[in-house]
């Protein structure tokens, strides 16, 4: 009995590595997705839409195999400590991925109704918010990856830099809106574009604590950091 420990001590740990792999590769695919997604943005190119939509399921297929390899280890292993903040954690972390894919999606969605019309000047801001929540997903995965708390504490600390710019172009919409009233629908696509690049940051952040959690066993506390003004404006 005794030397069958070795073998399941191995075995559990294989696991472990199996299922932050499958959390590197959901990342992957949902930081691919993302950029489809701000290609069609920028590219106003409507035919992207069909492949995004193809990845979004993709990314579902991958939270639904991290989801029953989790349930695997917990029923079969039990695992405890360390072990279980690892399984705990690739749970939330893919949950958040899946969501930053819906988020991706909806707006090449909504970027191909826009590529049908007149380009406006708040178009101009959303790939600028578009590259900042795509380099804090890659900061934030590569945080978990090197079990790096710092890393993720830096992206935990700057999350109002997201809110911040998204307010800026959340009230420059408002103000093209009010010129141009006419073309209101175009700009709610424009607002829920944004404000999906805004939660994607948003979920990025919510990984960057989960990754602090499970490297030091303490949940963070503070209030996270918030430069989101756009309940303040008016809107049309």
């Amino acid at each position: 009995m005794k030397n069958n420990v070795p073998h399941i001590v191995s075995a559990f740990e294989d696991a472990l590595k199996r299922l932050k792999a499958g959390i590197v590769q959901m990342a992957g695919a949902a930081e691919t997705q993302l950029d489809q997604a701000l290609s069609c943005l920028t590219q106003r190119n409507p035919d992207l839409v069909q492949e995004i939509v193809q990845s979004d399921a993709r990314l579902d297929s991958f939270e639904h195999e991290i989801e029953a390899h989790c349930m695997r280890l917990l029923a079969l292993r039990q695992p405890v400590a360390d072990d279980l903040r690892e399984v705990v954690a690739a749970l939330k972390i893919a949950g958040n991925l899946e969501r930053i894919g819906d988020h991706a999606a909806n707006c090449a969605k909504r970027a191909a109704i826009l590529a049908e019309g007149p380009e406006l000047a708040p178009m101009a801001a959303l790939p600028k918010l578009g590259r900042l929540v795509r380099e804090r997903l890659a900061a934030v995965v590569d945080a978990y990856v090197d079990s790096d708390v710092e890393g993720a504490l830096r992206i935990w600390r700057t999350d109002d830099e997201v809110d911040a710019l998204y307010t800026s172009i959340y009230e420059d919409i408002v103000r093209s809106a009010s010129a141009g009233q006419d073309r209101f629908t175009t700009h709610m696509h424009l607002a829920q574009i944004a404000k999906s690049l805004e939660r994607i940051g948003d979920h990025a952040t919510n990984i960057a604590e989960v990754v602090h959690f499970v490297v030091t066993a303490r949940p963070l506390l503070e209030d996270r950091p918030k430069a989101d003004r756009s309940r303040e404006v008016v809107s049309p």
